[in-house]
């Protein structure tokens, strides 16, 4: 090899030395999307039935203008070249729609399984919660008990009587 091809080759992008036809699947993608989406559209039906009607009556009265006589050879050639490339595209779409399909469902299946171990953490932190406050002392249970530490004071120690203190507020209502 000589040394300019060498530095050329060295010097030279390897994306630039590529001269073929390079061309973008998700273009092509929804170019044909596109299309498959209109041939399912009522725009499309009524095209053709026009263009359909149009070409027999053309080549059934018009004997100066007929280009496809009677058995309609080339209107039969031209739905079947249409059909030959519809359905692909059809397919072609189709298969993208399952593609994103499958990528919704199993978004949404982590989805759920993130909201199903979220829901299942809060089920426990409630349930501690309720254990919590089921040992919590009421009001009404510490008065109790203080109750009875000071009659139980007051029993072993006769000399000196206790001070109530003055009567506090929620006690006046009676007993709960």
């Amino acid at each position: 090899m000589s040394k300019s091809a060498t530095s050329r080759r060295l010097y030279t992008p390897r994306t630039s030395r590529n001269f073929g036809l390079r061309v973008d699947p998700d273009a092509v993608g929804q170019v044909t999307e596109s299309i498959a989406r209109f041939f399912g559209t009522g725009r499309y039906l009524l095209i053709q039935t026009v263009i359909v009607v149009v070409w027999i009556a053309v080549n059934v009265f018009a004997a100066a203008a007929r280009f496809d006589p009677y058995p309609f050879i080339l209107l039969n050639l031209a739905f079947s070249t249409q059909a030959a490339y519809a359905a692909p595209l059809i397919l072609l779409a189709q298969n993208r729609q399952e593609n994103r399909d499958r990528v919704a469902l199993e978004e949404d299946r982590r989805r759920a399984a993130q909201t199903k171990a979220d829901t299942e953490y809060l089920s426990r932190e409630l349930a501690a919660l309720r254990l919590a406050v089921g040992e919590v002392v009421t009001r009404d249970f510490l008065r109790d008990e203080l109750d009875d530490l000071r009659q139980l004071l007051a029993a072993h120690r006769p000399e000196r009587p206790i001070d109530d203190g003055p009567e506090h507020p929620a006690r006046k209502s009676g007993p709960r």
